[in-house]
């Protein structure tokens, strides 16, 4: 089984920063990307940021710039740099895992961090 433990949310004023962590455990095969997802109150779930095993990135346009994915392999730990926090960022921020075993795709969620950006 994999644990997906997400640290660092908070309320933070408006042009402040978090960082967010997302330290992963358990039997974790190969890793094919790890990310962030958020969700806003009455809004769907958005990609935010992804980091792949290879070590591309995508943003949403709307954190671009101000966002950074990053992810230190010997912890298996995924970090979200949050700069320059918009009250439009309050959302719950998740991890997601997904993991390849040379059969099948495995995704692996976090239970979630809030982030509160106040203006």
């Amino acid at each position: 089984q994999v644990q997906l433990v997400e640290s660092g949310g908070g309320l933070v004023q408006a042009g402040g920063s978090l960082r967010l962590s997302c330290a992963a455990s358990g039997s974790i095969f190969s890793v094919i990307a790890m990310g962030w997802y958020r969700q806003a109150p009455g809004k769907q779930r958005e990609l935010v940021a992804v980091l792949t095993s290879g070590g591309s990135t995508n943003y949403v346009d709307s954190v671009k710039g101000r966002f950074t994915i990053s992810r230190d392999n010997a912890k298996n730990t995924v970090y979200l740099q949050m700069n320059s926090l918009k009250p439009e960022d309050t959302a719950v921020y998740y991890c997601n895992l997904q993991s390849w075993d040379g059969r099948r795709k495995y995704e692996y969620w976090g239970q979630g961090t809030q982030v509160t950006v106040s203006s």
